[in-house]
């Protein structure tokens, strides 16, 4: 398999840790690819992936898969161990959840942040190959949701060692993703949030999370 990557990117991180998580990321073969230089627009990545956005995880068949959703889907079926979307149909069903939540609350949210107020991606509103202009009030509303997201993260960790309960699943991956992520808006959990505090303390901690 070969993974098409930009290590200081978020969306291909959560790919990668996931990847780590499963064992396969040092058997692999990883092709960086430099978003900040435009490479994700020149015509040898366009014949790879026409969306022009990693993740990519390209099969031993040649067919790829395109989003970090997609390729966690894969991941979980091809390598069942250690799981990373529940056990048993409800676990599942209750990741899942999980999961979609704090991407569309937090992540989405930094992006929209992010992608409206930045002047380098000023005509590039929207990932993907077309082009959108920014539009100011969509980040300022980006910031908010995402401030709202963290005032409220402490009581979804609650008393739980990771989001899902005692294993570290996607929805530990998409939230340690978009805390760092955050990072890059000047915005970060609350320093009295001592359940988040310690949920982050703990994740960070993982090998996984280095890659």
């Amino acid at each position: 398999m070969k993974f098409y990557d930009c290590s200081t990117a978020p969306s291909p991180r959560r790919a990668r840790i996931a990847l780590a998580e499963k064992g396969l990321l040092d058997d692999i073969e990883v092709v960086e690819v430099n978003l900040r230089e435009g490479e994700q627009r020149k015509p040898e990545f366009a014949a790879v992936n026409p969306y022009l956005t990693v993740p990519v995880l390209e099969l031993d068949d040649g067919r790829r898969i395109a989003s970090s959703t997609g390729i966690f889907h894969f991941l979980e079926a091809a390598i069942p161990e250690p799981p990373l979307m529940g056990r048993t149909p409800a676990e599942k069903g209750l990741v899942g959840d999980l999961e979609w939540r704090i991407e569309m609350d937090g992540f989405m949210a930094i992006g929209e942040c992010l992608r409206n107020t930045a002047k380098g991606m000023a005509g590039r509103a929207l990932t993907g190959r077309h082009g959108y202009e920014q539009i100011p009030e969509l980040g300022a509303r980006g910031r908010l949701r995402i401030e709202r997201f963290f005032e409220d993260f402490d009581a979804l960790v609650g008393g739980k060692r990771f989001l899902a309960g005692d294993d570290f699943t996607i929805a530990d991956i998409t939230a340690l993703v978009t805390v760092d992520f955050a990072k890059w808006v000047k915005v970060g959990l609350p320093e009295d949030a001592a359940n988040a505090q310690r949920w982050y303390e703990t994740v960070s901690a993982r090998p996984s999370a280095a890659r």
